[in-house]
């Protein structure tokens, strides 16, 4: 009896493994056939129930942190699929409340005042989703109302959201029209638990003077673009209260003062924070007069500027910058005033590993060093970008720069032609006038002991341009890689011509390679 209940038993066991096997194997199915888009046959409509039960069989917490990475307007449309889904969007701790995301273009296109039946849409579309919100906190909450903002109503948003606790991320790009500016909550202020501020636009920023160092303890990414503030220090009073950010953007401009008495001063933007690791700072050289700049950073690794140096720029204590996007504007700058300015402003930035110049400024940034420009010992990778300005080019001054960094590994050109020459002739871009760069300035020990890479972006054939390439691979005795893009305008007549003259140079690296738009040519040493 014992014998006969163990080999039924095996024999159970041993069907009960068989039908795994084929339900695994009928799953593996679904799952194959499901992306291909294959369907019409009740086999494959039957799998496919089957492949939507394997989702929705996922628990809610999985759901929800699926959703909160998808668009709003696409996590409540997730309420329709069955019941097992009608309430999940309203758990998620995420809202992303786009003007232009939640309405597609046909709900906005009509013959009426636009503005008002889009904000009408906008706003019955809000207060629906927070009427049928569920009381969870959100972590994120992303406002970009930019057609006649009704501020007042984003100031209630954002103060329930705060007064709700949790949240970490608070973006807003606002544009109020006629309406008065979005003046932020005096509770935003002492947020303990926001990460990451993003302010862009028509906002009113009034910090409280008596802020602390304890005001914003998490805050590690603050963004500041275009927004009016209340006073000359907001923006320092700002900063100050921020122990540990990390990464800041400050994008300004007149209207961003307006209302200010001009009688009081300068605008005061100090940027005196040890934990700060990148920064961004951008204003146009016409209003560089308002400002007192100070950037103390000791932690700052990536520092980009735009914009005219004012007479009051300190930029010290950087000893561990590693990169530097420079686009100085011209602004008096051929006065000794500014020259100062500029030296001062550039002493900082040659110690840094890699280092981006504007085309148009590498003569601004050049200019005060009549003696030959400093060496940057440090720099690996130098990369000149912009629009090139056709008959005036800074090459010379390109050239010096290359034979102050004798340890330079990769160098870059990423040029744009302006509107102008890209109407001309295609078969005329051969035909330029050819300019010689100075053979006096190139030593070979610039580039012969550590140039591997050399890219250029937006090649247009133009005589300097040749030049330029004929004596980076003639010098450059470890180079490996000559990459070319054309510029986008060229025909394929002009693309042959430059390609053909361009194989036809020397070469002095025996493993240089030249991949020309996209191809790439293998060159074997005679």
């Amino acid at each position: 009896m014992k014998g006969q209940r163990r080999e039924s038993m095996e024999e159970r066991r041993s069907e009960r493994q068989r039908i795994e096997r084929a339900e695994r194997a009928e799953r593996r199915d679904v799952l194959r056939a499901r992306p291909c888009g294959c369907g019409g046959s009740s086999s494959l409509s039957s799998s496919a129930d089957d492949y939507k039960d394997v989702i929705s069989s996922l628990p809610d917490c999985l759901l929800i942190h699926i959703l909160s990475f998808l668009p709003t307007r696409a996590s409540v449309a997730t309420s329709i699929l069955s019941t097992r889904w009608r309430s999940l969007w309203k758990l998620v701790p995420v809202l992303d409340l786009d003007q232009r995301k939640l309405f597609r273009q046909s709900d906005t296109d009509y013959s009426g005042p636009t503005t008002t039946k889009s904000n009408f849409s906008f706003l019955d579309a809000v207060s629906n989703i927070w009427t049928l919100r569920n009381a969870i906190p959100l972590s994120k909450l992303r406002i970009d109302w930019t057609s006649n903002c009704d501020s007042f109503l984003v100031e209630t948003w954002v103060q329930h959201t705060l007064l709700s606790g949790g949240l970490q991320e608070l973006h807003l790009y606002i544009s109020t029209g006629p309406n008065p500016p979005l003046e932020m909550p005096p509770t935003l202020f002492f947020s303990s638990t926001l990460v990451s501020l993003i302010l862009t636009g028509v906002i009113h920023l009034n910090p409280p003077a008596s802020a602390s160092a304890s005001t914003f303890p998490s805050l590690r990414i603050l963004v500041l673009e275009h927004v009016r503030c209340a006073k000359h220090n907001s923006i320092s009073t700002l900063l100050a209260a921020c122990p540990v950010l990390q990464d800041l953007t400050l994008a300004v401009s007149t209207t961003n003062f307006y209302g200010l008495d001009e009688s009081a001063g300068k605008v005061n933007v100090i940027v005196l924070v040890p934990t700060l690791k990148t920064l961004y700072i951008q204003w146009p050289a016409d209003d560089c007069w308002l400002y007192k700049l100070q950037i103390n950073t000791p932690a700052l690794k990536w520092f980009r500027f735009g914009g005219g140096l004012g007479e009051d720029v300190v930029l010290e204590n950087l000893p561990n910058l590693v990169e530097a996007v420079i686009d100085l504007e011209d602004a008096d700058s051929n006065t000794v005033d500014y020259a100062k300015r500029v030296l001062d402003f550039s002493r900082p930035l040659f110690h840094v590993q890699s280092l981006n110049l504007v085309i148009e400024s590498v003569e601004i940034f050049c200019y005060p060093y009549k003696d030959g420009i400093p060496m940057f010992h440090n720099l690996s990778s130098l990369t000149f970008y912009g629009e090139l300005c056709l008959p005036w080019c800074a090459w010379d001054i390109v050239q010096l720069m290359l034979c102050q960094a004798p340890k330079l590994q990769i160098l870059a050109f990423e040029l744009t032609l302006p509107f102008i020459f890209t109407l001309k002739d295609q078969s005329d871009y051969s035909d330029f006038k050819h300019c010689h760069l100075n053979e006096k300035f190139y030593d070979p020990e610039c580039l012969s002991s550590h140039l591997t890479t050399c890219y250029y972006k937006g090649f247009s054939g133009h005589g300097i341009e040749m030049e330029l390439v004929r004596h980076v691979l003639k010098e450059a005795k470890v180079l490996k890689t000559m990459k070319i893009t054309v510029e986008s305008n060229l025909g394929s007549r002009a693309k042959h011509c430059i390609h053909k003259k361009l194989m036809n140079f020397q070469r002095s690296s025996r493993t240089c390679q030249i991949e020309f738009d996209g191809h790439l040519d293998l060159y074997s040493h005679a």
